[in-house]
């Protein structure tokens, strides 16, 4: 009698039968559950919120069905309702009614986004993670995420000192997390000095790292009413380039990001998961608005099963290596995902 690798009588087995049947463990919905290799739960899971100043009642933006710009009362609202849901943090972003070269409101410690992060600080306390967006977009005239200088180029080093500014304010109003997205050289390591100086060595850095000069932003840019002149593709990465995200990645690492974030998720899953085999931090994904945009859209029309295909773009963001997904859908999901 003889015996294969695996212990089985070779004369007792039929060789027209195969020996493995993958299908098996996919027969049941118990059984998938039971072998399944990636699952995405609500701490996954991050919520960004809009406050924009002036409004009485909540706004929805029209290029992103079913997201909302909030009053501060609807702010505290949603945020509750997300945390409540199980969602694992909340992003925070601020629209000012006035906006200038500078951007000062962003640095304004009665500012609109230092507004919300009080709001949201005092309605949710410690059951959630806050995390504030650093950026001068939203606040300036021109909507570039920089200060300009006399040839109208964004000026690196002094839109970095205007971070450690909107650092400081955004973390005593309650932040726990800051968030630098406008891929400036450096940006890492002086928030991280000015933090530190301000004896906030306890708030955390997410950096976002790798941020494409992507087309997916579109929607987002109605959310916050961009005034954008031009582009950014001077200081965003450019989308076919790979090394270049190693690179900002280690470097934002060495300057002293607690995380890193890779920006658009679905088109650079590609990158999610070379920097998560690459860094020893949690590496986030942001699932942009106009990923969300072209989902809501395609199911509006009735062509795709919305549900279905929103979890399976979660899913492949996490399988990508993403131990955070910021994505518009957050709330919604997380009721149903697997706690």
């Amino acid at each position: 009698m003889t015996y294969d690798a695996y212990g089985r009588n070779t004369a007792a087995t039929d060789p027209a039968a195969p020996y493995y049947r993958p299908r098996r463990l996919r027969r049941t919905p118990a059984l998938r559950r039971f072998a399944a290799e990636t699952r995405v739960g609500p701490a996954n899971l991050v919520q960004p919120l809009f406050l924009r100043e002036g409004l009485t009642e909540p706004r929805e933006i029209p290029s992103m069905p079913g997201v909302f710009q909030h009053t501060r009362d609807t702010l505290r609202k949603a945020a509750a309702e997300a945390v409540a849901n199980g969602v694992g943090g909340l992003i925070l972003f601020g629209i000012p009614e006035h906006k200038d070269p500078t951007g000062t409101g962003a640095v304004d410690p009665d500012g609109i986004l230092q507004v919300a992060l009080r709001d949201v600080a005092a309605e949710v306390g410690d059951s959630t993670v806050i995390i504030g967006d650093i950026n001068l977009d939203e606040y300036t005239d021109h909507g570039h995420t920089g200060v300009l200088d006399a040839d109208g180029d964004v000026d690196n080093d002094a839109s970095i000192e205007l971070y450690a500014q909107a650092a400081v304010v955004q973390a005593d109003a309650g932040a726990q997390i800051v968030a630098p997205s406008g891929m400036m050289d450096g940006q890492v390591r002086r928030i991280r000095e000015a933090l530190d100086l301000a004896g906030h060595q306890s708030v955390a850095i997410l950096g976002y790292s790798a941020k494409y000069a992507s087309h997916f932003y579109g929607p987002f840019r109605d959310a916050v009413e961009s005034t954008l002149r031009g582009d950014r593709k001077g200081y965003q990465q450019f989308p076919g380039n790979i090394r270049e995200s190693l690179l900002e990645v280690s470097l934002d690492v060495a300057e002293g990001a607690d995380l890193v974030m890779v920006k658009p998720a679905l088109a650079y899953l590609d990158i999610v998961r070379l920097i998560a085999d690459h860094v020893q931090v949690p590496v986030a994904a942001y699932q942009v608005s106009g990923e969300y945009s072209m989902v809501e859209a395609a199911a509006a029309k009735g062509w795709i099963d919305r549900d279905q295909v929103v979890r399976e773009s979660l899913a492949s963001i996490h399988r990508a290596g993403a131990t955070q997904i910021i994505t518009y859908w957050a709330s919604e999901f997380a009721q149903t995902l697997d706690r």
